[in-house]
């Protein structure tokens, strides 16, 4: 197909004023830097069998035009001259880059997306494929699909999905999480704010005053949480996996997310409670680390305390045996061997939202079949029987779910009520403070400092790999546990008040 480049110029005539005819053009045209330089290009006709034409103006030299018109002609040239309809769709692109007044793409991307049969002329954004990927995951959980979707509409869409897909580069990402940071840094101010006004409103005397502090405190921002270092990492994840699909379906051949460097989200360390840490949690109220665990004294406590509640066997599971929330409430009696002493883990209840969906473990080594001992076999047969009366005490309304922690009238215990239940027995025994998922690192650590090998205890949790559990995540607890029976043993021992080998000189 026909191509050139030309030299034009808007001057005018001085005697005449009217612009140069192009038999006669501006003299001054000898001179290449004067004026502008134009393109043209002839292209394949549309569908309707009617000529089309490029034309771009512009280029301040003849080496821009020339280079311009070449990019033109390999991009037609990609397509095969035998099939009529690639020489249409690059023709269709070429055209809708000139009316959009947009730079012309590569050759190379343009080959990619026409022999994978992707559309040239549509401009796929980030949030349109990022919605295209998410409704295409059929296999995933409910959970981790509503996980993605809240990376997604919260973060990933408000930041980056305007950018078109094949234009997304690493600066782009940086810029969201650098715009996350500031964000969080805005929170964490508001919510002080907010608090300092709160415990202001404490102290102030007078309704027209209360009245006032109370009005400035609901014009404030509500408190909010900071999206930490797990949650950007999640993030990234997300926006990883979702470009690498774009790859392999060969929308793209760059994954800015995969040279994204984010601060490492250290792992909380799980901590024991001590008394010296018992007291600085009273005296502060605040916790040593997000992930606590009892001491053999105070799971006992705890337990005796629990001994007559209908959900004992539950309390005693997870502090022993260790299973996911929604494993343990989502257990059935069917999974259930008396003779064997075991509890075959098969499914669980999930929380999404406030709906409660049942649902396979979390991972694949998350089915699974747990040893029992005697005291949580007998727990469960108690239990059995326990539910046996409040069947028939029901009557024929209660609702045989077929599982072995229920509500009074049979129907699914919810998981967040489930743990407020357990705060709030925590708080009666006046315990320190354990979140109920705290109790997988209290059966880790018991079995542990039983002796019990750590590829078998992350067996009897489920860990998605033998390597998730090693000594040194519980090493912390552990020395605790072990000072605390070094302790014990030396008290067995009856001693005189004075050591024998004790200076007394200044006694």
């Amino acid at each position: 197909m026909k191509g050139s480049i030309s030299h034009t110029c808007h001057c005018r005539d001085s005697g005449t004023g009217i612009p140069y005819p192009a038999a006669s053009p501006c003299p001054r045209l000898r001179n290449p830097k004067h004026g502008q330089w134009s393109v043209r290009q002839e292209l394949a006709a549309d569908t309707n069998g009617r000529r089309r034409q490029f034309r771009r103006t512009g280029f301040t030299n003849a080496q821009d035009a020339r280079r311009e018109l070449l990019l033109v002609q390999a991009l037609l040239a990609s397509a095969d001259e035998d099939d009529p309809k690639d020489c249409r769709r690059i023709s269709d692109m070429i055209m809708l880059c000139a009316k959009e007044r947009s730079a012309l793409p590569d050759v190379e991307t343009t080959s990619r997306l026409l022999k994978a049969g992707h559309s040239l002329t549509t401009r796929v954004t980030v949030s349109e494929w990022l919605h295209t990927w998410l409704k295409g995951k059929k296999a995933l959980r409910a959970t981790g699909a509503a996980r993605y979707e809240v990376d997604i509409r919260c973060h990933l869409r408000p930041h980056i999905g305007q950018i078109r897909l094949d234009r997304l580069r690493v600066d782009h990402l940086d810029a969201m999480f650098e715009d996350i940071a500031s964000t969080n840094v805005e929170i964490l101010e508001q919510n002080y704010q907010r608090r300092q006004a709160l415990e202001d409103l404490r102290s102030i005397r007078g309704r027209a005053a209360r009245r006032t502090a109370r009005a400035a405190i609901a014009a404030m921002p509500p408190f909010r949480r900071v999206t930490g270092l797990a949650t950007q990492h999640h993030i990234k994840a997300t926006l990883r996996a979702a470009l690498n699909t774009a790859i392999a379906r060969q929308l793209i051949t760059f994954n800015p997310a995969a040279y994204v460097e984010l601060e490492t989200a250290p792992k909380p360390t799980a901590l024991v409670w001590t008394a010296a840490r018992i007291a600085e949690w009273k005296h502060t109220g605040k916790k040593p680390s997000p992930v606590m665990v009892w001491t053999p004294t105070q799971t006992g406590l705890f337990l005796d305390h629990v001994a007559e509640h209908r959900l004992y066997a539950l309390w005693h599971l997870y502090c022993f045996r260790g299973p996911r929330r929604g494993e343990g409430i989502g257990a059935r009696w069917v999974d259930f061997d008396k003779d064997n002493e075991s509890l075959a883990i098969q499914t669980q209840l999930v929380q999404l939202g406030w709906d409660v969906l049942e649902g396979e473990p979390k991972t694949a080594n998350g089915t699974r079949l747990l040893a029992l001992d005697h005291g949580t076999t007998d727990a469960l047969i108690r239990h059995e029987k326990r539910q046996e009366e409040e069947r028939l005490a029901y009557g024929p309304g209660w609702a045989d779910t077929g599982r072995i922690f229920v509500e009074p009238d049979g129907t699914w215990l919810h998981p967040a009520k489930v743990s407020d239940l357990f705060a709030q027995l925590i708080e009666e025994a006046d315990l320190p403070p354990v979140r109920l998922h705290d109790l997988r690192h209290l059966a880790a650590t018991l079995a542990l400092a039983a002796g019990i090998d750590p590829r078998i205890v992350s067996e009897m949790l489920g860990h998605s790999s033998t390597s998730t559990i090693t000594r040194d995540i519980y090493q912390s607890v552990l020395d605790d546990i072990a000072h605390e029976a070094a302790e014990a043993v030396v008290k067995l021992v009856p001693r005189n008040a004075v050591h024998p080998h004790a200076d007394t000189s200044d006694l």
